[in-house]
């Protein structure tokens, strides 16, 4: 049994694996949860990725088992094209990978709808370009509330109004239209200069989006798990 760890800006999620099977997933919501996970299922090896807590934060909480620390320079079982490779986010790489592991030897586009929107590409011949971050749907509320005077924190709500009548109605309809819009067009724009894509959705707000696009969507909740296991399994 593999466990993957997965330190996000919101949550903490722990996948254990047989082999490349999915077996569980578990919500954390402290460090010293992860024990009882290690008690209860006894994983042989951990890979843990992080853009949250210091890996000295979580060591501690692995006690004796193998764990392999997700880094930029780590062995990966794709190519890196990135001018800042030192700088790349963890999370896109485990979801590029588990992109990749779904769809092999083929032009992916990877979108994680999580508190940030990250858009990643990968081409069929297994080399990563890069991509895009912009605010998820909850920082774009956030930046509204704090950087005006009277603009009040809208909750988000899937009942979404074209016209907004209300000023709650019309930041509904500015986020989430806008982030919609947003969407569509770069998955246009990477079509036209890539060709055929594969689009991959995961993250916190996937299962909104996926009836919302035109393009055809594959929807994987759980993608940047199943690429951290996949890249534990390429360094074993």
């Amino acid at each position: 049994m593999n466990l993957a760890l997965d330190f996000g800006n919101t949550f903490i999620k722990a996948g254990l694996f047989k082999e490349n099977e999915l077996i569980e997933v578990v919500r954390l919501t402290d460090l010293t949860e992860i024990d009882r996970i290690i008690a209860n299922f006894r994983p042989r090896h951990i890979i843990v990725s992080s853009v949250s807590r210091s890996i000295e934060e979580i060591k501690p909480q692995l006690k004796d088992i193998p764990a392999t620390i997700l880094r930029p320079d780590l062995p990966l079982p794709f190519k890196i094209n990135y001018k800042t490779p030192q700088t790349l986010g963890l999370d896109r790489i485990a979801a590029v990978s588990g992109a990749q592991g779904i769809f092999p030897d083929t032009n992916c586009l990877v979108i994680d709808t999580g508190t940030c929107f990250t858009y990643d590409f990968i081409d069929s011949a297994g080399t990563y370009h890069g991509g895009g971050i912009s605010p998820g749907i909850s920082l774009r509320f956030k930046a509204l509330h704090t950087f005006t005077a009277n603009l009040p924190l809208i909750e988000f709500e899937k009942d979404v109004p074209l016209v907004g009548q209300s000023t709650k109605g019309s930041i509904l309809s500015g986020v989430v239209n806008g982030t919609i819009a947003e969407i569509q067009e770069i998955i246009r724009m990477y079509s036209d200069k890539f060709g055929h894509l594969q689009i991959i959705i995961c993250g916190g707000d996937a299962k909104f989006f996926e009836n919302k696009l035109k393009a055809s969507i594959f929807v994987a909740p759980e993608l940047v798990l199943r690429g951290l296991n996949r890249i534990l399994l390429y360094n074993a």
